[in-house]
């Protein structure tokens, strides 16, 4: 066969030919572009937004880890309902609902609309395990692992992309309206292709959705990740901080004993915590958390004024973007390149050598930080780091499932990373409030440092814990 095709339903499509995976593998990397940009987009502009409503630095942040949040809840979720009524679909539903929230985001007037919008946009992050699973369904054997390296790619080309697309308008433009427009219309751009190019596969009719599950997990996420970002503000004592992290334990025992005892869960158990899933989903969030805690980090230091505060690069909206730039090549680079890799040595040691690069991105910026190049060599280093890591990671989360666990298998893998990265963004968050210069609610240069080591602190976890996994769990060369 020249092309995937459908078949009945609880059966996979055989493998796509050449010319087919071709352009199913355009539609599928230019979806998880656009996500990608949806996700950095707002970065640059949060400085600018704590002006224009009047919040502090853990309230802006909330814009950023909204869109996680939401991911997280929504990635095994939507994960499930493509193992249950095919893939394609709920791609399609998944950036749907980011063209939808860019919309709400566009017309908001107030913090609270524009993060309601957030995290509309922030479900459209279930779209990535989605396309793994697709490729995993749909692709020959032999280009699987360079198709999700592919896909891991544009998680870092979208980022920066979206800092760039935003600079651009930021500097001829106070209101953030036209950025979210343009990420609207980037997604209806994906939706085109994806209803087009993609094929429908993975379909098993039957079943039920775990709706008790998702609320309960978005429960207790949210009540952590609260807990976390106002510990400074209320003190981490108190009993609201003390009153959210006892809910958050309760919640999350609840939500354990919910998933063991229904017979269709949203998060199977065995693939999060089972004896191949525990350390490759533990890498993960560890992973997660060095990764976004650069765009909380990078954008704030970047525009701080050196002048006034002694730090800083004093740059502009647009050089976010700009200074990270070389993240977006080696990244590319380096995620192609991650299959021979990873065809050599195994994904788990793959993942291991990428956290090493991303640890040592971030120690350069501990100890280096006043210079333009020292911005641009700590995001060079990341993009090999990241593009290496990224890829070996959506192989590592399925190469120990069978074929139709690869959705849910992905969307854990991906939940526990932007759970990870949520956890980042409060914790990042609690740092920078805890240590401002006197007199000011700006964050001091020695709290930008100890967050540059604390997040390199979590790539080195991340290669430590892929190690292991690759020693107790050899994987065949392939």
């Amino acid at each position: 066969m020249t092309g995937a095709s459908t078949t009945a339903p609880g059966r996979l499509a055989p493998p796509a030919g050449a010319p087919r995976t071709a352009m199913i593998l355009v539609a599928l990397a230019t979806a998880g572009l656009v996500v990608s940009v949806q996700q950095t987009l707002v970065i640059p502009l949060l400085p600018r937004l704590m002006e224009t409503f009047h919040v502090s630095v853990t309230a802006v942040t909330w814009v950023f880890t909204a869109s996680l949040l939401a991911g997280a809840v929504a990635t095994p979720l939507l994960s499930r309902f493509g193992d249950m009524y095919g893939k394609k679909r709920m791609i399609l539903l998944a950036i749907g609902t980011l063209a939808a929230g860019s919309v709400v985001c566009a017309l908001s007037g107030s913090l609270g609309v524009l993060i309601a919008g957030r995290a509309l946009q922030g479900v459209s992050v279930a779209l990535i395990p989605l396309a793994i699973g697709t490729i995993r369904d749909a692709f020959p054997a032999h280009r699987v692992t360079t198709a999700i390296g592919v896909i891991s790619a544009t998680m870092g080309v979208g980022g920066t992309i979206g800092m760039i697309v935003t600079g651009l308008i930021a500097d001829r433009t106070t209101s953030h309206a036209p950025v979210f427009l343009v990420a609207a219309g980037l997604a209806l751009v994906g939706m085109a292709l994806i209803a087009v190019c993609a094929p429908d596969v993975g379909e098993r009719p039957g079943g039920r959705p775990d709706y008790a599950g998702a609320v309960l997990l978005a429960a207790w996420l949210i009540c952590m990740l609260l807990a976390i970002s106002q510990g400074n503000a209320w003190g981490w004592t108190s009993p609201g901080v003390l009153g959210l992290f006892v809910a958050a334990a309760v919640l999350c025992a609840v939500w354990v004993v919910l998933e063991t005892r229904i017979r269709e869960p949203l998060v199977r158990l065995s693939l999060l915590v089972g004896s191949r899933s525990l350390s490759a989903n533990l890498a993960s969030a560890l992973l997660g958390f060095s990764m976004y805690a650069m765009f909380t980090l990078i954008a704030g230091f970047i525009q701080a004024p050196r002048d006034e505060l002694g730090y800083g690069l004093s740059g502009s909206v647009l050089d976010v973007g700009l200074y990270t730039l070389p993240s977006t090549v080696t990244m590319l680079g380096c995620s192609v390149l991650a299959g021979r890799l990873a065809g050599r040595i195994g994904p788990a040691f793959t993942l291991a050598v990428g956290s090493v690069f991303a640890g040592l991105s971030w120690m350069w910026l501990a100890f280096s930080n006043a210079h333009v190049y020292d911005m641009l060599a700590f995001n060079a280093i990341q993009g090999v780091g990241f593009g290496i890591a990224y890829a070996a990671l959506g192989t590592l989360a399925v190469e120990h499932v069978p074929m139709h666990q690869s959705g849910i298998a992905s969307g854990i893998n991906a939940l526990v990373r932007t759970t990870g990265g949520s956890i980042s963004g409060a914790a990042v968050a609690a740092v920078l409030t805890a240590y401002t210069v006197a007199g000011t609610d700006t964050p001091t240069l020695a709290a930008y440092e100890l967050c540059f080591w604390i997040t390199a602190a979590g790539a080195a976890l991340a290669a430590v814990v892929a190690v292991v996994h690759g020693v107790r769990h050899r994987a065949p060369a392939a």
